[in-house]
């Protein structure tokens, strides 16, 4: 039985994490900020911030692995904040890893490493080059962890597209979810023929757990097994969940130029990376995890987006009112977006 430190294990994917290393049978240590209502009983919390380094030290002094998941993501448009978390935060968990003799530190990082790659499959030898702040800061944190690793130090990236599935998922997918559950107009930027990769939460807890206990350190990217384009994966959740909504496609340069002005007024929960990247082709090669870590994705697109839209009616009443700080676990202001979807 290891013990492992989950940071920021309240948020949604920290907290798959952390419940699937207990019900394998490890000892579970969550480090964050804030506590959550469906934490066990039997996974210890830690109330911290990662900028604390006595306090991140004190707590990896109790494990033997660490997976680092404490980030700010787009919908919170933190600003240089994403810096202080993003960036600074990894490299005080990467310092307290090596003072503490961790066996393994996996660093969760983003798609937005790659801002908008110009071929796809996207592979671990693509070019990084961020776009936005959010991306920027990923990569920064990245580039710490890859020293950490080019020092023979034991640490894994793993970078996931984005993430779908299990329970608990709402930020900008409620937004989804609920426009098609009110019949409503489902609009994109472009025609929607981009492919377009989602990732479920269970396989990317997966490639989390089997690199840290993998012999070797690593980059790794991770998304479906199964994808068409955006049109087609809009359409296909539409027709399950037997709505009346249409995908409409708006122009791309009037409609990013919108969001724009719409972000920078704070009317719109979109961040950049959202309206920037979303009508380009972004599809991951995983091969290399596949080989390396021996893991194979269990779902596509369209089944997690269905099992996502069936948690999210199940669980309607209870998302509405539930006081959660993670911003994937809970609802989103939706501004002046909620003025289109009253359009007929």
């Amino acid at each position: 039985m290891a013990v492992h430190v989950v940071t920021g294990g309240s948020g949604f994917v920290g907290n798959h994490i952390a419940k699937a290393l207990k019900n394998r049978g490890e000892e579970v240590i969550v480090y964050d900020l804030i506590d959550t209502p469906d934490r066990s009983e039997d996974i210890e919390y830690i109330q911290g911030d990662i900028l604390d380094y006595d306090r991140v030290l004190s707590t990896f002094k109790e494990a033997e692995y660490v997976h680092h998941n404490v980030a700010l993501v787009p919908l919170t448009k933190a600003g240089k904040r994403f810096w202080d978390v993003n960036v600074v935060g990894t490299k005080i968990a990467l310092e307290a890893a090596e003072k503490a003799g961790i066996k393994k530190f996996v660093h969760m990082s983003s798609s937005a490493v790659f801002g908008i790659p110009d071929d796809c499959p996207i592979t671990e030898k693509t070019r990084l080059s961020p776009i936005e702040i959010y991306g920027r800061a990923k990569y920064a944190g990245e580039l710490e962890v890859t020293n950490y690793m080019l020092a023979n130090k034991p640490a894994a990236i793993i970078r996931p597209r984005t993430i779908v599935g299990g329970h608990g998922r709402l930020g900008i997918f409620q937004i989804l979810f609920e426009w098609i559950n009110e019949n409503r107009k489902i609009y994109i930027i472009g025609k929607g023929d981009n492919l377009f990769q989602f990732v479920h939460i269970h396989d990317i807890v997966e490639a989390d757990i089997l690199a840290a206990y993998s012999p070797i350190n690593g980059i790794y990217n991770i998304g479906s097994a199964c994808y068409g384009t955006l049109r087609e994966e809009l359409e296909s959740i539409i027709n399950y969940a037997e709505s009346r909504s249409s995908v409409v496609s708006l122009p791309v340069k009037p409609a990013i130029s919108a969001l724009k002005f719409l972000d920078y007024i704070k009317l719109s929960p979109l961040a950049p990376w959202h309206y920037l990247t979303y009508h380009k082709p972004f599809v991951f090669d995983t091969s290399k995890a596949q080989k390396e870590l021996g893991w194979n994705p269990r779902y596509g697109n369209q089944e997690l987006l269905r099992e996502s839209y069936d948690w999210y009616i199940r669980n309607y009443n209870d998302w509405k009112t539930r006081g959660e700080s993670s911003v994937h676990r809970k609802s989103v202001k939706q501004g002046m977006l909620k003025l289109l979807k009253l359009l007929p």
